[in-house]
């Protein structure tokens, strides 16, 4: 139980740095994304990079660790984040665009093995307590909602040119993630399940539990996504400044976090259906908030809502999804999980920078509609076909 503590606490310091990162690349990358590109619509393409380098990583990631352990495959994805703000910082360094895309799309690498740290939460504890473990874990994002604006304003003029800093400040984060994993003692799979890979991963897609836990995680993430990405953007048209943007960003990733604290515990009152379906109505309280003003305060609350929403949608499909696959499957339940997360986030993050050029902020939040009430509907769906099982189940004994 000590052990397990410990390795909570480790996993939860490397998800603040991990944010922290992540937090000041959507921070500055589009802005820097937009000096360099050669066209104005192009300027999420970076952050679009970032997105499908996590995608591309996430499989090789999983099957990393399965092979060789949780703290090998961290330790690769700090040295990826190290390597991918370096080349970042040589891309506005040497105003490469391309470069930039580059150096985002290795970065992305590290965020696909950071997505890793609440399944290694979830494997740390006792299967009662998974949700819980998930939750205290995704919780140290908090250091990355408050750290990562703070240290994006900051550094983005202390080197010229612009966003050098940040891209160097960076570098340093992911190193000293790498201490910090350097502590983590998660013992691997045994011989046995690693020579076993259990049921086809067709199999395990077909699961209806499966399929929503999935479409949980990837909406909550897509959504978000589409709205965080275009919110610099956004709010430099409606002349805001970066500060009260930086201010903005950090209440939104505060929102994202902070709920962990006690998100698992929601979960065990009143059910991981619940919660999933509270966190596509706040989705849709983000949206209305969005489409009736364009201060400061209407950014402010809608992110903020947006942050909470994911939350409970990403937590819920995470924990959700953890009662699909054996141990000898969840590499591939797992990685196949976070390839589909990071692929609706590249998507969304290209069609951020068009919509927001050619079609403005409100039209940006009316398409994210959709998505959430697809995903209400099929949670309100399985929650009848599971409370209908279980009244056969009961009729037949």
């Amino acid at each position: 139980m000590k052990s397990a503590t410990r390795n909570i606490a480790l996993l939860s310091l490397c998800q603040g740095l991990l944010l922290t990162h992540g937090v000041s690349m959507v921070a500055v990358t589009g802005l820097a994304g937009r000096t360099l590109a050669p066209d104005p619509s192009f300027a999420t393409l970076p952050l679009t990079a970032y997105v499908i380098g996590g995608a591309l990583s996430t499989l090789p990631a999983a099957f990393l660790m399965r092979r060789f352990g949780r703290r090998a495959g961290f330790s690769v994805g700090a040295l990826l984040g190290c390597f991918g703000a370096l080349l970042c910082g040589l891309a506005v360094w040497q105003a490469t665009f391309a470069l930039l895309c580059l150096g985002a799309a290795i970065c992305g690498a590290y965020m696909a093995f950071g997505q890793e740290y609440r399944f290694a939460a979830a494997d740390a504890a006792e299967p009662r307590l998974a949700s819980r473990a998930i939750s205290f874990t995704l919780a140290g994002g908090i250091l990355g909602g408050v750290f990562g604006p703070w240290a994006s304003t900051h550094t983005r003029h202390l080197l010229e040119p612009a966003y050098l800093g940040t891209y160097l400040s960076l570098a340093a984060i992911a190193l000293v993630a790498l201490a910090f994993i350097s502590r983590l003692d998660i013992p691997p799979l045994s011989a046995t399940q690693r020579s076993h890979s259990g049921r086809p991963l067709g199999k395990i897609a077909r699961q209806p539990a499966y399929l929503l836990a999935v479409l949980a995680a990837a909406s909550g993430y897509g959504i978000m996504n589409l709205l965080m990405t275009a919110t610099p953007l956004a709010m430099d048209i409606c002349t805001h400044s970066y500060a009260d943007t930086a201010l903005v960003l950090e209440w939104h990733v505060i929102g994202m976090f902070a709920p962990s604290f006690f998100t698992g515990d929601l979960i065990k009152r009143f059910g991981v259906l619940k919660i999933i379906g509270l966190g596509a109505a706040l989705n849709a309280a983000c949206v209305a908030t969005a489409l009736s003003g364009v201060s400061v305060m209407h950014f402010w609350w809608a992110l903020f809502l947006l942050g909470v929403g994911w939350n409970f949608m990403f937590i819920g499909g995470t924990t959700l999804l953890t009662e699909t696959y054996a141990p000898e499957e969840k590499a591939k339940a797992q990685g196949t999980n976070d390839f589909v997360v990071f692929a609706i986030q590249g998507i969304t993050s290209l069609s951020s920078g068009i919509l927001i050029s050619r079609q403005g902020w409100e039209t940006l939040n009316l398409f994210a509609l959709p998505a959430i009430a697809f995903t209400a509907a099929a949670t309100l769906a399985y929650g009848w076909s599971r409370r209908a099982s279980l009244r056969g189940a009961v009729d037949r004994a």
